[in-house]
């Protein structure tokens, strides 16, 4: 086999999607770098296009696109949606990177380190601005409730971070509340969305809704997989930066789970009270994998990637119900 045939089984699934959506993602490009001018301050998109430019897989406009297209919409209002749900994203990356004091995203400094955390806080505020006005523009109460619920829940989630992500005390139950704040309400808010601008029926829009919600989790989960298993070369960050910046994700709440009073110890001094030395990483990772929670974790992730393939049995027999089936595939194969 060769040729177009064989591009399109040994294409990855965002590509596939991308391919499928060339056209529409052109629009809703162009949509945003419209949407993120401003005659008053420059400086908004100088830090927009600072961020936007630095690449990224468009993932969650191209979900809206999806589910729009699986459900027949033809018109163009989903675009509007695909950049509304961008600019949010956009906005909470820039207010994160202040939050989490970081230094790169995407390869690149971050708006707040070439700038300041004044401007990307502002102009963060202005894209949340931007995309409630394309929110409306579409006209549909229904997904004016549906993004202003998934950006407060957004917000809802890093609040709970803050004070969850350091206390040994935090459970899996918190940690997924989190988890749906901070990644799985946008995809399951692009999704639905979708759905809705179609007219699609009850059904099949909280179908779409479970499926992000479980392609969201399944994300996050492998996220925090690769920080302690990841190639730095493909994931982009280095092995370890979330213990680093003493995050308590999945693999480590299991782990100290299942701790005896020496091992709690050291996790209470390394991410409680944020006294790491040389070899607290490799220690970390030896009590993770001598508990089994590397594997348990996996298995999660792999639980909710499943979850999200059989959410899509509620909707139409479609060319894109299989590549969002391979999607949710895909993104838990970087650690199976």
């Amino acid at each position: 086999m060769s040729g177009p045939d064989l591009d399109a089984k040994t294409q990855k699934p965002h590509d596939r999607l991308a391919a499928r959506f060339e056209a529409k993602l052109e629009a809703v490009g162009a949509l945003i770098r419209a949407r993120m001018e401003s005659r008053h301050a420059p400086r908004i998109p100088e830090v927009t296009a600072h961020l936007v430019g630095a690449g990224g897989k468009r993932l969650r406009p191209m979900l809206t696109l999806a589910a729009a297209d699986l459900c027949g919409y033809r018109g163009t209002d989903d675009e509007k949606l695909a950049a509304t749900v961008e600019f949010i994203h956009t906005a909470t990356l820039l207010h994160d990177d202040v939050v989490d004091e970081s230094r790169q995203r995407r390869g690149r400094a971050t708006a707040n380190l070439l700038w300041d955390n004044k401007s990307s806080i502002l102009v963060g505020d202005y894209l949340f601005s931007r995309s409630f006005q394309l929110m409306v523009e579409t006209g549909s109460l229904r997904v004016l409730d549906i993004l202003a619920n998934a950006s407060a829940t957004i917000a809802e989630g890093e609040v709970l971070q803050l004070t969850a992500a350091r206390d040994l005390a935090t459970t899996e139950e918190v940690y997924l509340q989190v988890v749906r704040g901070k990644t799985a309400a946008l995809f399951s808010a692009a999704t639905e969305v979708g759905g809705v601008i179609a007219g699609a029926p009850d059904a099949q829009t909280r179908a779409l809704f479970d499926y992000g919600d479980a392609l969201g989790i399944a994300f996050q989960i492998a996220d925090d997989l690769l920080d302690f298993q990841g190639d730095a070369s493909a994931t982009g960050k280095n092995v370890g930066d979330d213990f680093r910046e003493r995050k308590l994700t999945l693999p480590i709440i299991k782990a100290v789970a299942k701790a005896d009073a020496e091992e709690r110890a050291f996790w209470s001094r390394t991410i409680e009270k944020g006294v790491q030395e040389h070899g607290d990483l490799e220690h970390a990772i030896a009590l993770m994998t001598s508990h089994g929670a590397l594997d348990a974790a996996r298995d999660d992730a792999l639980a909710w990637a499943g979850r999200a393939v059989d959410a899509l049995g509620a909707l139409p027999d479609h060319p894109v119900r299989v590549m969002l089936a391979d999607l949710a595939d895909y993104v838990v194969s970087r650690i199976s």
